[in-house]
């Protein structure tokens, strides 16, 4: 009969060579946690249940079996420990031979946003105009019929209706999205808080079924409003040569040409050299040397009687407060500053063309 103690050994020896061979074909976490449970499950682990059938054995050979089944135990958990240590060693040197950083190169910096060149231009009108002594007023950009179109001396059979042409809010009697931001200078002088002067910009979106290289349903108007006592003809082209001088610079020169608004009488135009020849003929100014620039006159005087017929009383009298009026379109200073020819490129939400511009 063979001796208890002998078996026992020999299936120490076996474990460790079973061990070895599991260990080897181990070659990844999940695999070595494997081959722990394997050999020292609590369950059911080789190693713990012949620790289990030491019960069996005599108390000299129990100690002796015990002590060589701890160490059996001990070598498994330090060569599991120690290929663990290893594959972790070893997948952080493949990791950084891959995503190797040469810390000597300089630093990328971070790309950072920019404003819309309409947004730089606009602000630099508004800056020119605050130095001038104009508020900037700010007006809904969905009004009603009343503010857009009647209060400016076009009642609803005016021939000048036709070429603003406009969006209607459905479901809203009246309502529509403004053509133009002269829709605030209405509102300002209802509401002025030192009637009968004034003297403000209304710059905003507007609207208008227009579509084109240089015309858009939607871009943008910047219109000035100036009221009060003996206001002149010629305060209006001092102020928009001021103005043109400070936005182009004073090299190119101001031409004024009669022309016809339902809100101004008399109504001018503006002209200024072309910024592109120096006046000298090209493509861009069509030989003439000028650019049209804005439209301006004097406030109807329509105007002001609807006003007051609103407000109810007697706040601008024509023969007592005269006004003027001029606007240009925002996209259009930007296309003459930029030598830009076609307005859909502002709302193209094209980085190409918008990276182009200084941040």
């Amino acid at each position: 009969m063979s001796d208890p103690l002998d078996a026992l050994q020999a299936k120490v020896r076996a474990l460790r060579e079973e061990f070895e061979r599991a260990l080897g074909e181990a070659r990844d976490p999940q695999g070595f946690q494997a081959v722990k449970d394997r050999f020292l499950g609590r369950k059911s682990g080789a190693v713990t249940g012949l620790l289990r059938s030491l019960a069996g054995l005599a108390e000299d050979a129990r100690r002796d079996a015990g002590r060589e089944l701890n160490a059996l135990k001990q070598d498994i958990e330090a060569r599991l420990d120690g290929a663990r240590e290893a594959l972790t060693a070893r997948s952080r040197d493949e990791r950084l031979a891959h995503e190797r950083v040469d810390v000597t190169l300089p630093g990328r910096p971070p790309v950072l946003g920019r404003r819309h060149p309409l947004t730089v231009v606009r602000e630099e009108l508004e800056e020119i105009f605050l130095s001038m002594g104009y508020e900037v007023y700010d007006g809904a950009e969905t009004d009603d019929d009343y503010h857009c179109f009647e209060a400016l001396n076009m009642p609803p059979d005016h021939p000048a209706r036709d070429m603003q042409d406009t969006f209607y809010v459905a479901g809203h009697s009246g309502a529509l999205l403004r053509t133009h931001t002269s829709t605030g200078q209405i509102r300002y002088m209802l509401s002025n808080p030192h009637p009968p002067v004034v003297r403000i910009i209304c710059p905003g979106k507007v609207f208008r079924r227009d579509d084109d290289i240089t015309h858009s349903p939607m871009f943008q108007q910047v219109e000035a409003l100036v009221v009060g006592p003996g206001i002149t003809l010629g305060d209006l082209k001092g102020s928009i040569e001021a103005f043109l001088h400070a936005l182009f610079g004073p090299q190119y020169p101001v031409r004024f040409r009669s022309s016809f608004f339902p809100y101004t009488e008399p109504s001018v135009e503006v002209d200024l050299g072309c910024i592109v020849c120096g006046g000298k003929g090209c493509r861009v100014c069509k030989g003439t040397g000028w650019l049209e620039i804005m439209g301006s006159g004097m406030v109807h005087p329509a105007v002001f009687e609807a006003v007051n017929a609103r407000l109810g009383r007697m706040v601008y009298d024509p023969e007592e407060v005269t006004g003027f009026a001029f606007g240009l379109g925002i996209e259009r200073v930007a296309m003459m500053k930029h030598g830009i020819d076609d307005i859909r490129l502002f709302y193209g939400s094209d980085l190409r063309f918008l990276e182009q511009f200084p941040a």
